[in-house]
């Protein structure tokens, strides 16, 4: 087994039982409720943190007719002018997590000092939105910023979709299926530690099992969670689980990353070889010694540290000022 950066293992140490404890189906329910008591979301005027930001909230129609879409845009106030997007997808492997608690870094991280405006997604969670929900709300979402770009002050085509863990594997999913349907245009994504296949049938799958902070077990109990009577299936959508596609050509850039010690590791790394092998551009990074959520763990571990620079500066290089 990959060893721990040290510094992340001690973070891993410090949170003793928890950083490690199993999602089962019997517990999903109350993992569920602990989360959301942990994770409160901050209100609007917080957001705004004294001025620095303009934060709304803003509501997309989904296109079934069923209802909207909640969409919290973010952007340094004060600055004029269409800025970039970065249209972001919260991690909680699809059943937890939510769109304002990420907000806060992401402003801090990343809108202020690149001159972002952020789209943050609330996405329906499973098991009581399964397969395609969350995904069909990413899309609506996408799809109204982009038609209504210039009221946003925002430049649809300097436009990156990304995300963390579960955000990273929708973020695929929606890169993929906005090249299908013809649909909005992005210029990256940002797949940080991205939750791609549901098959957990990996090297790093088996070989993390009961060592990750995420291991197979939690992620099958949350792909369960997603995929109903449709988990494991043969011929499941690419749209569900990416690591599913067979054609990963005309994709936009991707910056693919991951932990060495990680149940996502290989799974990742094959994402990455498959773009390359269909002619594309991938940035891949496997951090030594990172586990999964090593740079929420361990934020000043200097493998944290260097992941953050890693992702700011391709980001900066892919969506330069005008």
């Amino acid at each position: 087994m990959p060893p721990l950066d040290p510094q992340v293992g001690a973070a891993v140490a410090a949170a003793g039982g928890r950083a490690r404890e199993v999602l089962t189906p019997e517990g999903l329910t109350a993992w569920q409720e602990r989360d959301a008591a942990a994770r409160p979301r901050p209100t609007l005027d917080q957001l705004r943190d004294g001025g620095r930001f303009e934060v709304a909230e803003l509501r997309a129609p989904r296109a079934d007719g069923g209802g909207e879409v909640t969409l919290l845009s973010g952007r340094p106030a004060g600055v004029g002018g269409a800025l970039p997007l970065l249209y972001y997808l919260h991690g909680g492997g699809m059943v937890t997590g939510n769109a304002w608690s990420v907000l806060p870094r992401l402003l801090r991280s990343w809108a202020l000092p690149l001159g972002l405006a952020v789209v943050s997604v609330e996405y329906r969670l499973a098991p009581r939105t399964r397969f395609p929900g969350a995904v069909e709300d990413c899309y609506a979402g996408l799809t109204w910023v982009a038609e209504h770009a210039d009221a946003l002050g925002v430049d649809a085509r300097r436009l990156v979709i990304g995300g963390k863990s579960a955000g990273g594997g929708l973020a695929a999913a929606l890169a993929l299926l906005t090249r299908d349907r013809g649909g909005p245009a992005p210029v990256g994504q940002l797949l940080l530690s991205p939750m791609l296949d549901d098959r957990g049938d990996t090297f790093s799958s088996r070989q993390m099992a009961g060592h990750d902070t995420w291991d197979r077990a939690s992620n099958a109990t949350a792909w369960q969670a997603v995929l109903g009577d449709r988990y494991g299936a043969a011929d499941l959508s690419p749209y569900a689980a990416p690591a599913r596609a067979t054609d990963l050509s005309r994709l936009p850039a991707a910056y693919i990353e991951v932990g060495s010690a990680e149940t996502f590791r290989d799974e990742a790394v094959a994402y990455a070889d498959g773009v390359w092998r269909s002619g594309g551009d991938a940035e891949l990074h496997v951090w030594p010694g990172a586990c999964h959520g090593f740079d929420t763990l361990a934020p000043h571990a200097a493998v944290s540290r260097d992941a953050h620079a890693a992702r700011t500066r391709w980001l900066r290089r892919i969506l330069p000022p005008e």
